[in-house]
C-alpha cells in the first residue's frame, strides 16, 4: 500500500497524556480506505475502549518493538483533515499547552452521513469567474493588491462610510475592501479565508461578495447554519478549487487550496475570543498559518487593536497607507442637560442636530446596554452602586421608586459608597428600551427603531427614524445616518477592564463611521485622549501610547500571560515548573473558590515555548498522578490543573 502499512493516529480526547501519535497497523480489510486525513476508530487499552481518532500519516515501520494494534474501522472515506490544517493545529496547540484534538474538534464539524454521500455523488461546477472586477471603494487599492502579490502582513485602517453595491445594497466600506482583496486573490486562482466578529458583518460581506464573485465560489462556515449545511460547506472547502470562506472565529482553521489570502475584520473584538480549550485566538491562528502557507495576512479595523500595533512596531505587519481626507466628522461634548423634556442625558447642541437630521433620514443613538433600568453610581465619585447585602448591581425599578438590587432584591434606601461614603445616587447609563421610550415621547412624530441582542435591527431605509441600538448591535442605514448620538460613554468606561478604554474606542469607531459623510457624530461625556484620538481619528496615536503604557507595566501584550489554576500544593508546584524559565514572573497566588487558587504568570514572548513545554509536563503529571484510596477515608476527587495562554479574563 502506498504510504506504508503502519498508520499514526491523533485520538480524539482532552486528556493531555494522549496529545501524541500512536501507532496502529493497518488490516488488509482496511488498506485502500484508510488514507491521511480520514477519521478511523482505534482500540485503547484501558478498559479494552473503542475511541475515535484522526489518522495523521501512513508509515513504512514502527519504533515500537511489541505487536501493534490494528485499526478497528475507517469512519469515513472522506479526507477531511488535510495536511496543512493539521499542522496549524499542532502548532497552535503547542503555542497554548493545549490538545491538537480540541483544536480539531473546532475545525472540522460533525459529520452527517446524507450529507456526504450526497456531495460524493455531486459533480462539482463552480463556473466561471466574471471578467472584470469593481474597483475597491477607498481604502488604498494598489497596496493591498502589491500586498497580496508578496505575501505580506497588513494592517489597514479602512475607509470609515457606507458604501453602495452595485447591487444596491449598502454596506460598510470595509465590507467592499475585504471582498474586493478576496476577489483579487480568487483571480489569481487562490483560495481567501476571511474571519468576522458576528452574522451582522457576515451579512455585508457576504452582499460585498455577491457583487464581486461568482457566488458559487463564496463558502460560509459559522454556527447560525444547521449543522448539515455547515458540514456541506466544509466538503465543499475541502476540493481542489480556489473559493473565499467566510465566517466567525473557527473559521480561520477551514481548508484552503492554495490559500492566498487570509483577512480579518476588527481583530480587537471580544467575540473572536475563543471561549474552548485550549482557547487560541483566531488572530494568533492566522500569524501561524500565514507563516506556514505563505499567504497575505491583513487586519483591517476602524480602531487598530493593541495586539495589532505591537505587531506594527516590531515590524511584523506592514502598515498601509490609508486616505485622511474621509473621516467622520466627531464632536465632544459637555455633558450639559438639554431644556427638552427627556432630554436629559443629550446635551442641547446634540439634541437640535437630531432634530435637524431625523426630518431627512434615520439617526442613530447608541446606548450601553438593553432594557428599561437605569444604572447608579455614586453621584460625588462615580463609583458603580453595589448591594451592600450581595454586590450586585443597583437599579431603579420600572415604575419607579427606591433603587434596589436586581439580584437580591434589598433596597437602597441606606446605601452609602463605600469609596467616598457619598450618599447620593446618580443614573450613569439608562437601557435601549427605555431610551426608545424617552425619545418616543420626545419625538412623537417620528418613527423608532430599537436594535438590541434580543431585537435584531441588521438594516435600516433612508426614511427618518430614530435607531436607538446596544453596542455593535447597530443596523446600517440606506445613504448613512443622518446624526450619531454616541450616550453612555461614562458609563462605558466603568467597566473593569484592561482593555475598556481599548473597546470603548472601537465600540464609537464602529458607529460613527455608520454616519452619513458630513453628518455630525456627537460623543457625548467622555473627554481626554479618547476623545481626541475619535475626533481626529487617529486610533494608530491612541494604540502606540496605550502599548507603551502597558508595555511599562508589563501588562498584555507586551508580554505574554498565563492564567493558572490548581489547588495549593499543585499549583505551587507547576509555578516552580514556570519559574525555571528565565524571565518569568508570577503574580498571585489568589484563592477563588471550592479551595482552588489561581497565579499569573508573565513572560516575553520569546520565552513562549519553553513556558508551554513546563507547564504542559506538569499537566500531564497531574493527570496520571494515581490516586490510591486511603482505608477510613473518601476517596480524592481528581486533582485539577487548568492552564490558559492568553487568557482574555486577566484583568
Amino acid at each position: 500500500m502506498p504510504g506504508g502499512s503502519v498508520a499514526r493516529v491523533l485520538v480524539d480526547s482532552p486528556l493531555p497524556q494522549l496529545d501524541q501519535l500512536f501507532d496502529y497497523s493497518v488490516p488488509e480489510r482496511l488498506r485502500e480506505s484508510a488514507r491521511p486525513g480520514v477519521r478511523v476508530r482505534v482500540p485503547l487499552r484501558t478498559g479494552g475502549r473503542i475511541a475515535v481518532g484522526w489518522l495523521i500519516e501512513l508509515v513504512e515501520s514502527s519504533e515500537f518493538r511489541g505487536t501493534l494494534s490494528e485499526l478497528d474501522d475507517v469512519v469515513s472515506e472522506v479526507p477531511l483533515l488535510r495536511p496543512e490544517v493539521w499542522a496549524l493545529a499542532r502548532a497552535a496547540a503547542d503555542r497554548a499547552a493545549g490538545n491538537a484534538s480540541d483544536i480539531l474538534r473546532l475545525a472540522v464539524p460533525s459529520r452527517y452521513v446524507r450529507v456526504e454521500r450526497a456531495w460524493q455523488a455531486a459533480d462539482p461546477d463552480a463556473g466561471p469567474l466574471p471578467a472584470e472586477l469593481p474597483p475597491i471603494p477607498g481604502s488604498a487599492p494598489g497596496a493591498i493588491e502589491a500586498g497580496l502579490a508578496s505575501g505580506s502582513r497588513m494592517s489597514l485602517a479602512v475607509d470609515p462610510r457606507p458604501v453602495r453595491l452595485p447591487t444596491g445594497e449598502w454596506v460598510g466600506a470595509w465590507a467592499a475592501t475585504l471582498a474586493q482583496a478576496a476577489a483579487h486573490a480568487l483571480a489569481a486562482d487562490r483560495s481567501a479565508v476571511v474571519i468576522v466578529p458576528d452574522y451582522r458583518d457576515q451579512e455585508q460581506l457576504q452582499a460585498a461578495l455577491a457583487a464581486s464573485v461568482d457566488p458559487r465560489r463564496v463558502l460560509r462556515t459559522d454556527a447560525r447554519q444547521s449543522g448539515g449545511d455547515r458540514y456541506r460547506a466544509f466538503l465543499e472547502a475541502t476540493r481542489d478549487e480556489a473559493r473565499i470562506v467566510i465566517g466567525n472565529r473557527s473559521t480561520i482553521y477551514a481548508p484552503a487550496p492554495r490559500l492566498g489570502l487570509i483577512a480579518m475584520w476588527d481583530d480587537g473584538d471580544g467575540l473572536l475570543n475563543e471561549p474552548l480549550a485550549p482557547g487560541v485566538h483566531p488572530r494568533d491562528a492566522a500569524l501561524i498559518r500565514q507563516e506556514q502557507s505563505g499567504a497575505a495576512l491583513l487586519f483591517a479595523a476602524h480602531t487598530r487593536s493593541v495586539e495589532v500595533e505591537r505587531l506594527v512596531e516590531i515590524g511584523w505587519v506592514q502598515e498601509l497607507p490609508t486616505p485622511r481626507h474621509v473621516r467622520p466628522r466627531v464632536i465632544p461634548t459637555e455633558q450639559q442637560a438639554s431644556p427638552e423634556p427627556g432630554s436629559a442625558r443629550i446635551p442641547s447642541a446634540a439634541w437640535r442636530q437630531a432634530q435637524e437630521a431625523v426630518r431627512e433620514g434615520p439617526v442613530l443613538v447608541q446606548v450601553a446596554r438593553p432594557g428599561n433600568a437605569p444604572l447608579l453610581a455614586c453621584d460625588r465619585c462615580r463609583e458603580p452602586a453595589r448591594c451592600p447585602a450581595c454586590g450586585g448591581t443597583l437599579v431603579v425599578p420600572r415604575e419607579g421608586g427606591i433603587a434596589r438590587c436586581v439580584l437580591c432584591g434589598t433596597s437602597a434606601s441606606a446605601w452609602s459608597c463605600p469609596v467616598c461614603e457619598g450618599t447620593r445616587l446618580r443614573a450613569v447609563t439608562v437601557g435601549a428600551s427605555r431610551t426608545a421610550d424617552e425619545l418616543g415621547r420626545a419625538f412623537p412624530n417620528s418613527r423608532v427603531v430599537l436594535s438590541d441582542g434580543e431585537r435584531p435591527v441588521l438594516r435600516v431605509g433612508p426614511e427618518p427614524a430614530l435607531v436607538v441600538a446596544t453596542r455593535g448591535a447597530e443596523p446600517v442605514a440606506d445613504g448613512g445616518y443622518r446624526a450619531v448620538l454616541l450616550l453612555d460613554g461614562e458609563r462605558m468606561l466603568l467597566r473593569e477592564s484592561l482593555r475598556v478604554a481599548e473597546d470603548c474606542l472601537r465600540w464609537w469607531s464602529n458607529a460613527a463611521a455608520l454616519a452619513a459623510p458630513g453628518a455630525p457624530v456627537f460623543l457625548v461625556g467622555v473627554a481626554g485622549a479618547l476623545a481626541t484620538a475619535l475626533s481626529t481619528w487617529r486610533q494608530p496615536e491612541w494604540a502606540r501610547a496605550e502599548l507603551a503604557a502597558r508595555r511599562a507595566l508589563r501588562f498584555p501584550p507586551a508580554v505574554r500571560v498565563a492564567s493558572v489554576t490548581a489547588a495549593a500544593s499543585t499549583l505551587a508546584r507547576s509555578l516552580d515548573a514556570a519559574r525555571e524559565v528565565e524571565g518569568v514572573d508570577v503574580l498571585g497566588p489568589v484563592p477563588i473558590d471550592e479551595g482552588l487558587e489561581r497565579a499569573i504568570v508573565r513572560f516575553d514572548y520569546g520565552a513562549g515555548p519553553r513556558v508551554s513545554n513546563e507547564l504542559r509536563a506538569e499537566m500531564i503529571r497531574v493527570a496520571t498522578e494515581r490516586r490510591r484510596p486511603v482505608a477510613g477515608r473518601p476517596v480524592r476527587r481528581p486533582p485539577v490543573l487548568r492552564v490558559r495562554f492568553d487568557d482574555p479574563d486577566v484583568p
